[in-house]
């Protein structure tokens, strides 16, 4: 049974998450890269996650558009910590018989780096 697990985030909105301090922390949203791979393993693929908080997502919604709210993470204020807690707790859940299966489970925080990937001769 393959098991997930948080190797390091990254994002290339933010220099150091670790110290990061939002100009309006009740109102932000940032690409966060959650880069994941088989627990123990060297490997890693990336699972992108816009982290928001609801009057950032809020503010850019036009009347007129309509948002798929797929791929993320509402946060009332920027916590790292508690942020970190979550991916990894959420991370640790994920396990399959193959790397697809847990990439499958991983999907639902973010956009899978292989998601919409298909062989060339699959593309025919």
């Amino acid at each position: 049974m393959i098991q997930a697990e948080v190797k390091r985030l990254h994002s290339p909105d933010v220099y150091d998450l670790a110290t990061y301090v939002p100009d309006d922390p009740e109102n932000f949203g940032l690409l966060l890269q959650v880069m994941i791979g088989s627990e123990g393993g060297d490997g890693e693929d990336s699972f992108d996650v816009v982290v928001c908080t609801p009057s950032w997502l809020s503010d850019g919604l036009l009347p007129t558009k309509i948002l798929l709210g797929r791929h993320h993470l509402l946060v009332k204020q920027y916590d790292y910590m508690r942020l970190v807690q979550f991916i990894t707790s959420f991370a640790s859940s994920c396990r399959g018989a193959t790397w697809d299966e847990v990439a499958l489970r991983l999907g639902r925080l973010g956009k899978w780096e292989f998601e919409d990937y298909r062989e060339l001769e699959d593309r025919r």
